[in-house]
């Protein structure tokens, strides 16, 4: 009777132990501390510009991106892990009060850098003001519905321009990658949907494109399996 509740217990202990493990694989990821840059390294297409001369932290743990300069700088953070999938993304941005707005991005399985200029081969999701949702490919492919329509040259427009929240409030990304899909929401409406994409896997950057903006609470949640 003893070894058989000692093995039960043993059992029960192992099965706690294996649904630890899994909820911990499903947990959020907090891709950026809100405090420093430790796991991201920067890119810039400016010779002798660091990290700490266009991104920073603000109080509140918001991420700044002195974007708009007068060297026409561009570039982008990225993930030093580069084995992300089957996840979804979310995060806030804003463009700071007494600006135009303007153009930057969430790069999503990036991989081969330098694929096109300063770009790495990834798929871009779009944060161009009033263009938020948009699906750039940059050294990729993938298949959109209506794409005569809806694709020129590399762009696939999203469905809903002005999506977004009037300047300088903040506005919700959801990206949802799933296998050889990527799905779009903006403030909580749905933006765009791609399928067959060439990549499905990579790092994950935020561009530096020509104009200040602000991100904050940047988490990867990994899809169940």
């Amino acid at each position: 009777m003893n070894n058989t509740r000692t093995l039960a217990v043993q059992l029960c202990l192992a099965a706690l132990a294996s649904a630890a493990i899994l909820a911990d694989d499903k947990s959020p990821v907090v891709l950026w501390s809100g405090r420093d840059f430790t796991g991201w390294t920067a890119t810039v297409n400016v010779p002798g510009v660091k990290l700490e001369d266009i991104w920073s932290v603000a109080p509140g743990g918001i991420l700044v991106c002195k974007g708009n300069r007068p060297d026409r700088l561009r570039g982008y953070i990225r993930t030093d892990r580069d084995d992300f999938e089957n996840y979804t993304l979310t995060l806030q941005w804003r463009f700071p009060a007494g600006t135009p707005g303007g153009n930057s991005g969430v790069l999503v399985h990036t991989t081969s850098p330098g694929a096109l200029n300063v770009w790495p081969r990834s798929m871009e999701a779009q944060l161009n003001h009033q263009n938020a949702g948009d699906i750039w490919v940059i050294g990729t492919t993938c298949q959109i519905e209506n794409a005569d329509k809806r694709v020129t040259g590399r762009r696939h427009y999203n469905l809903t321009d002005n999506s977004e929240r009037p300047i300088p409030e903040w506005n919700d990304y959801k990206v949802l990658c799933q296998a050889d899909e990527i799905t779009i929401w903006v403030n909580g409406g749905l933006v765009n949907h791609v399928t067959k994409c060439s990549q499905s896997q990579g790092a994950i950057c935020l561009q530096a494109e020509g104009a200040d903006i602000e991100f904050r609470n940047i988490l990867l949640t990994p899809l169940t399996k």
